[in-house]
């Protein structure tokens, strides 16, 4: 029972079970005990006293003292003898009440409740039944909880509840808890892994004037002041090229992204990325940079290179295979693609396959409905897919030898995008020819196609060298090495429909 996000006071008051605990806190008031006192210094954690203790034989005492806190996630008594479930952020100890050592206290402890906060001091012990334990001497109440935990405490399983009220999910549920310890893992090791490499990290505006560097629909807001309307980025890159500009050689920033798109198990309009660019290097050398990105972070988190995903084997080992993506296209179709086809021809395949075509799409944009649909689905194992066409592709550097492609690549794994790299164009009178023609498809109504941003024109003007970029989706790479199905169980607050609402 956790009742709504409606049913405050008169809930409490009402329902008996957190009647029961309000009637509890007048209680402690009336005696003179502050049910929610300032603060409370532990001295070891469950997992230090496991780490520390982990040969004590069962009945005997350590001769230690130790002083614990955390969430009280159980509690029964036993005639002259009470055992408590107590939680911290490394785990799960037992703490052991007897008769003879509180004396009259032990009714204090026996009317905790599950939920509530609680401090506890005592020698440790193992059980007779092998259960390491602190024989409380001292407890002291850190925090009321006037709602009862779910009432299955090993488990919260209503997946609704779980991402609605993450704290419900993190307090009841140890897997929870090990997937945002997995993600802090990852994150830690993709600075690592750059940081290693001479990059510098950086923080750039979420709030901008113009929202460009993906295709995507962004979100909009009004700033009062300068009477203007102002957009969450939908991508980093724009600014983080500006640092290359400005003689910033290796740059990256791991910061929230923001699209005005669907809420799904793989989609969440509010997510994580990472961007780096480096100087003097084009998309092989970023092949090789996110291979030992994901292969490192693989380690971090889960050990090992080779995992299971939904059943099914997983080897993020490097070397990746490297595809192009006409080819790959032509293999899972069974019929050929060229950025030089005539584009009814191209229009006739694609329909042929179910694919419908918009009347503005160009052979580039056709073929990549294509392969979005039939041949990406099929990319299981991590797969280097080389060389898009231009048409998709507008801040990417032409292909050096392919005419109508661009040096650009994508990693799928699992049957999904995970990272995105290009060799970087900068050529501003090339860009700014790019950004025109997307200008004139978001004036035909396509609201994902990229603004022109002049203020990025005039610093590619100033001149960028040669430079690689890439760009990884955490949130995805988090699903993949800690086996999760879905985005919202490695988001802590996904965005979900309104309560109630079907869908």
């Amino acid at each position: 029972m956790t009742g709504g996000p409606d049913q405050g006071v008169e809930y409490l008051q009402e329902h008996f079970l957190t009647a029961a605990r309000l009637a509890k806190v007048e209680a402690l008031r009336a005696a003179g005990v502050n049910p929610y006192p300032v603060t409370f210094t532990p001295t070891a954690t469950a997992a230090s006293i496991h780490e520390a203790h982990a040969g004590l034989a069962a009945g005997e005492a350590s001769g230690d003292r130790a002083t614990v806190a955390g969430r009280l996630l159980a509690l029964r008594r036993l005639g002259r003898l009470a055992f408590g479930v107590l939680l911290d952020g490394t785990g799960r100890i037992q703490l052991y009440a007897d008769e003879a050592v509180l004396g009259e206290q032990l009714a204090a402890f026996t009317d905790l409740d599950p939920g509530d906060w609680v401090g506890a001091t005592g020698e440790v012990i193992r059980t007779r039944r092998g259960e390491l334990s602190v024989k409380v001497d001292e407890v002291t109440l850190l925090a009321k909880a006037l709602r009862p935990l779910p009432e299955k405490w090993h488990g919260l399983q209503d997946v609704e509840v779980r991402h609605r009220r993450r704290y419900l999910d993190l307090a009841v549920n140890p897997r929870a808890r090990e997937v945002l310890a997995a993600r802090s893992r990852l994150l830690a090791s993709l600075r690592a892994t750059l940081d290693g490499r001479g990059f510098l990290e950086v923080e750039t505006p979420t709030l901008q004037a113009q929202a460009g560097g993906a295709l995507a629909k962004p979100f909009v807001t009004h700033h009062n002041a300068l009477n203007q309307d102002m957009y969450l980025r939908i991508a980093i890159e724009l600014h983080l090229k500006r640092l290359i500009v400005g003689g910033v050689e290796r740059v990256y920033e791991i910061g929230r992204i923001f699209r005005n798109e669907g809420v799904s198990p793989r989609h969440n309009p509010e997510f994580t990325m990472l961007e780096c660019y480096q100087a003097f290097a084009d998309y092989h050398d970023m092949i090789e940079l996110t291979e030992a990105l994901v292969s490192e972070a693989a380690r971090a988190v889960a050990g090992t290179p080779d995992l299971e995903y939904q059943g099914r084997l997983l080897s993020l080992a490097t070397p990746w295979p490297r595809v192009t993506y006409l080819g790959a296209t032509a293999e899972a179709t069974g019929l050929a693609w060229d950025m030089a086809m005539p584009l009814d021809r191209a229009r006739e395949q694609a329909l042929e396959l179910g694919i419908e075509v918009h009347p503005d799409w160009g052979v580039g944009k056709i073929v990549s409905e294509v392969f979005e649909a039939h041949a990406e689905p099929g990319l299981w194992q991590p797969t280097v897919v080389m060389d898009y066409p231009k048409e998709i592709s507008p801040l990417a550097r032409d292909h050096r030898s392919e005419p109508g492609l661009v040096e650009r690549f994508e990693v799928i794994v699992a049957g999904r995008e995970l990272a995105n790299a290009f060799s970087e164009l900068n050529d501003p009178r090339e860009q700014r020819r790019r950004f025109e023609a997307q200008a004139a498809a978001r004036a035909r109504g396509d609201e994902e196609a990229h603004p022109l941003d002049e203020d990025f024109l005039l610093a590619l003007e100033y001149g960028m060298p040669p430079t690689g970029g890439l760009g990884v989706g955490v949130d995805r790479l988090a699903m993949l090495l800690t086996g999760e199905e879905s985005i919202r169980e490695v988001i802590l607050f996904p965005a979900l429909r309104p309560e109630g609402q079907p869908g």
